[in-house]
């Protein structure tokens, strides 16, 4: 990557350039949690079934976390402003269909469209990011203030969809980017620079359908069987999907340029910064989830209230994440993963204590101390997973980084959401396979009440799993990751 005018300190044109940067960049983060308080709405307007609710959530973190990688490549090849001010754009077409989808097939086209697009945008934009400022020290506050943005566009997304819900109609929380993505059309040319590298070899187109196709493949038939049981398409649409991702490991390790080099797995602590990339988004993208429908479906909470009762955890969450690499360089980064997954795991818990009658101080206090491990762990994952590989691996590392955050929020709707929809099937009244759909129902009476428990019972379980992988990760930091004096550097 060229570095022009290194002479120059960064000045107002470079801060500028930052500012108009973080846009688009909170607006992916945003929109990978914004429907989290909208789906019951989205439920009553488009009557979704159970796995096209889920397919709306995670379509787009699917296409974002598969594409990050090759559309990386491509920006180093083409220009990284240019595929910036396309992905833009087709960002912007996206969200407006999305709004005005008349139906879910449609809005789960839109939202994936969009997530193939924001896959253009966050490689791009740190590259752009890095160029405006040639200080090591300003680029690097500079890198925080980024990380800090994208962490709190996923704290913030559900907050923010609450209050436009409170006046408008579910398409709002989509039109919602288009202010911002036209401000960065308009200044994104005059402000930032063009960034292209020449990169060798080049992108295995095959290895970006192959891991897409088995990873959508895999995610289809878990959520079909278990919001409608075993049937043979699913089931053979998963075996189909589990043989093209092994096929898609073995080729990487037989290409001179993979897509992702799994060769780095073999050092320990670049193994549990990835993991640890993953996890927390997952749990934290599920509880976010079922945690609204709870606390709308359940406890009958107006959608602002709603909104309102996250603020604490959006809040501790985005302070963590940017005091975290001042606390990391007293404390050291083993500590620092350490206590990510132990406080996590304890705030998952608190959610069990929740019920049909009561519970929002139980969920208020969870989201304030899984707050702490969620901060510390989008602050420290990718310079961990960088600082574990060779130098001349950095890029590698730090591509699968990002995409493994990506992947752990869809995974987390896709996976955890599947299980809490597993439980409803097997202990609620049977009369539909969402609680939403249920309620919607003349029920008699006790039969509302009962759909509330099961839904609360997947709830339970869906936290308690989660805390268990976060305490069995903490467990594998504390072994893996070696004591060090040195905290710059693990």
């Amino acid at each position: 990557m060229s570095r022009q005018h290194t002479h120059n300190p960064p000045g107002l044109r470079a801060w500028a350039g930052l500012l108009v940067i973080l846009g688009p960049v909170l607006l992916v983060s945003m929109d990978g949690s914004i429907l989290f308080l909208a789906m019951p709405r989205i439920g009553q307007a488009l009557t979704p079934s159970a796995d096209q609710a889920l397919w709306i959530l995670d379509s787009y973190g699917f296409a974002v976390g598969s594409l990050l990688i090759a559309f990386g490549n491509l920006g180093d090849r083409y220009g990284r402003l240019r595929l910036l001010m396309i992905g833009t754009t087709v960002f912007g077409l996206a969200s407006a269909a999305a709004a005005f989808a008349p139906n879910a097939e449609l809005l789960i086209t839109a939202r994936a469209l969009m997530g193939v697009a924001g896959a253009t945008l966050l490689p791009s934009a740190l590259a752009v990011l890095s160029e405006l400022f040639a200080d090591p020290r300003r680029r690097a506050q500079a890198i925080g203030i980024f990380a800090a943005a994208f962490a709190a566009g996923f704290a913030i997304g559900p907050v923010l969809g609450g209050v436009l819900l409170e006046r408008f109609w579910w398409g709002s929380v989509f039109l919602i980017n288009l202010p911002v993505l036209a401000l960065f059309l308009v200044f994104a040319p005059i402000l930032l620079r063009e960034v292209r590298t020449v990169r060798s070899g080049r992108v295995d187109v095959v290895s970006v359908v192959t891991s897409a196709a088995g990873l959508l493949l895999v995610v289809y038939a878990l959520k079909h069987s278990a919001a409608e049981g075993l049937a043979v398409v699913p089931v053979l649409a998963g075996i189909a999907g589990l043989v093209l991702l092994a096929w898609f490991a073995r080729r990487q390790r037989q290409l001179e340029h993979p897509l992702v080099e799994f060769k780095l797995f073999r050092d320990r602590v670049f193994t549990v910064a990835i993991i640890t990339g993953l996890l927390p988004l997952a749990a934290w993208s599920a509880a976010a989830y079922l945690a609204g429908v709870y606390l709308q479906s359940v406890l009958d909470l107006p959608v602002l209230r709603t909104a309102l009762l996250a603020l604490p955890g959006a809040a501790v969450l985005t302070l963590t994440c940017v005091v975290t690499p001042m606390v990391v360089d007293r404390v050291g980064k083993r500590a620092a993963l350490v206590a990510c997954h132990f406080s996590i795991a304890v705030g998952l818990l608190l959610l069990v204590l929740t019920a049909t009658t009561g519970g929002i101080g139980w969920y208020v206090a969870s989201t304030v101390v899984a707050g702490f491990g969620y901060g510390i762990s989008f602050a420290v994952v990718a310079d961990t997973a960088v600082g574990a590989v060779a130098p001349s691996r950095a890029g590698a590392a730090g591509a699968i980084a990002e995409t493994s955050n990506e992947i752990g929020n869809a995974l987390g709707i896709a996976l955890l959401g599947s299980l809490a929809a597993l439980i409803f099937r097997l202990q609620g009244p049977g009369l539909a396979p969402t609680l939403d759909e249920t309620l919607a129902l003349p029920l008699a009476a006790g039969v509302g009440e009962e759909a509330k428990a099961a839904f609360v019972k997947g709830l339970h379980t869906v936290a308690v799993v989660a805390a268990v992988l976060h305490l069995a990760l903490g467990a594998l930091a504390l072994r893996w990751i070696p004591k060090t004096s040195d905290h710059s550097n693990v």
